[in-house]
């Protein structure tokens, strides 16, 4: 779930070989939905809760809210692998949070990120757990932070919700309601059986409200999609062929519905742990719940660059831009929710 040192990371990339590469055919394109703007958040694991971050401050104007689960302040690796797996995991030395939060003033002001005056409205949900080893609770309250403080800082910020979530005793994983050994581990799936609906809480944080009252079990569909035909210009995201798309049925209909991007953590993409994460992570029942997708786009493992646990890029593998708008992924990203129907203004 989480990264190594170089020599267990390179035995790893040998071990996966070249099955990233494999598929069978190409999947469909991205279903043309009505979304509404107004109702649009990314939520993720570790080096999701990374990715979410970055597509929050990178585009605030389309993904204002954020629930980062086990995830550190935007900003945080500054490029270098070290610090990552230092500072940005084990939190030692601790993230300047005054420093990256004027870096980001920064690239704002310069254009490499988006106008920071558009998370006038976000909601930001912070949960990590006491249990954690793999990014210690120091790192996860880093994050808490530089987001109050940014808020704190502009008053025209005033109205930014943010929710600390710190006090539950997990490990690195994701919680789900169902009770179990695994919830003080960290082991694949990465699905913690804590007693705690992750993914509830998440939805309420985001959206407020559901909308209609939530069925014990999905009811829409989770199809796939074609994710190589989204490459901005071209150019290798670094990402499986395939990804995957949850519709509750409302938005299957054509009806107005909302969005949630879900980034998976560090080997929790379909390569590593099949369909557990986009079926068993407890967002889609909630969807149906509140009227909104699910996208759930997949990394895959390389060599070169080295990831061979198919993290997303929160430290520079793809490239020296990757937390910017210049970024590949996040500009995949865009091309993914352009494609879904959401006016992006790019």
């Amino acid at each position: 779930m989480h990264l190594k040192t170089c020599a267990r990371t390179i035995c790893l990339a040998l071990m996966l070989g070249s099955s990233a590469a494999c598929g069978a055919g190409r999947a469909p394109a991205l279903p043309r939905l009505q979304l509404d703007p107004s109702r649009v958040a990314v939520v993720g694991l570790s080096s999701g809760a990374y990715m979410a971050g970055q597509a929050e401050l990178a585009y605030p104007e389309l993904f204002p809210n954020a629930a980062l689960v086990a995830g550190g302040p935007y900003g945080c690796a500054g490029g270098q692998l070290q610090l990552a797996l230092t500072t940005c995991m084990k939190g030692v030395p601790a993230a300047d949070v005054d420093a990256l939060l004027a870096k980001a003033r920064r690239r704002s002001a310069s254009g490499a990120i988006g106008a920071l005056k558009d998370l006038a409205g976000a909601h930001v949900y912070l949960l990590h757990g006491r249990a954690d080893t793999t990014v210690a609770p120091a790192v996860a309250e880093a994050a808490a932070h530089f987001y109050e403080k940014l808020r704190d800082g502009v008053p025209a910020l005033a109205g930014m919700q943010v929710r600390d979530d710190g006090a539950r005793d997990f490990a690195h994983n994701l919680p789900v309601m169902a009770k179990g050994a695994d919830c003080g581990t960290s082991v694949a799936p990465y699905l913690g059986h804590c007693g705690f609906d992750a993914a509830g809480a998440i939805f309420a944080q985001m959206f407020g409200r559901p909308l209609h009252v939530p069925a014990a079990a999905a009811r829409g569909e989770l199809r796939t999609f074609d994710q190589d035909a989204l490459r901005p210009g071209g150019a290798d995201a670094f990402l499986a062929g395939k990804g995957y798309i949850y519709l509750p049925p409302d938005c299957a209909s054509g009806r107005p519905c909302g969005l949630m991007v879900a980034f998976h953590g560090c080997r929790q993409n379909a390569q590593a742990v099949g369909e557990a994460f986009v079926k068993g992570a407890g967002f889609n029942r909630w969807a149906d719940a509140y009227d909104v997708a699910v996208l759930y786009p997949q990394t895959r493992a390389s060599f070169a660059p080295l990831n061979p646990q198919a993290c997303w890029d929160w430290w520079g593998y793809s490239g020296a831009d990757y937390d910017s708008r210049h970024g590949v992924q996040l500009r995949w990203l865009v091309n993914a929710v352009r494609a879904l129907g959401l006016p992006t203004g790019h």
